[in-house]
């Protein structure tokens, strides 16, 4: 079997994981909730009315604090919707396992042993400067 094969055989036990699962789930919950959806819309129109009053010459400041304040009350009510919630609560552990994965294949990449390799003992925070080395 090819890597390439592997990777594909991989994507199809991904997709069969409770992780994934759970992710689909609260997406369609999400993608079906009208008031949900509704205030997504609303935050996209006040967030285009803010960037075409922002960029305008002559752009009223109290306009632009006041679609300010409208749009991060929008985006408050929308995080703490309840399948906002659950969407992303979802979201951060299919991320989590993604970006362990991801880690067990790099360290394997570099020469490390993929079998003994423990993601959650090695975090990376993307500076090399701070790294005391990936192997």
């Amino acid at each position: 079997m090819t890597v390439i094969e592997m990777a594909r055989e991989m994507g199809k036990v991904i997709q069969e994981s409770e992780e994934y699962k759970n992710l689909m789930a609260a997406r369609e919950a999400s993608d079906n909730d009208e008031n949900l959806q509704q205030q997504i819309q609303q935050f996209n129109l006040i967030r285009m009315n803010l960037e075409m009053e922002s960029s305008k010459e002559d752009a009223e400041q109290e306009k632009i604090s006041s679609l300010n304040e409208e749009l991060m009350t929008l985006y408050t009510q929308i995080m703490d919707s309840d399948n906002m919630s659950k969407f992303n609560e979802a979201k951060e552990i299919i991320d989590t396992l993604m970006n362990n994965v991801t880690s067990i294949l790099a360290a394997a990449v570099n020469g490390e042993d993929p079998m003994t390799f423990d993601p959650e003992a090695h975090h990376c925070g993307g500076s090399c400067s701070t790294c005391g080395g990936c192997h």
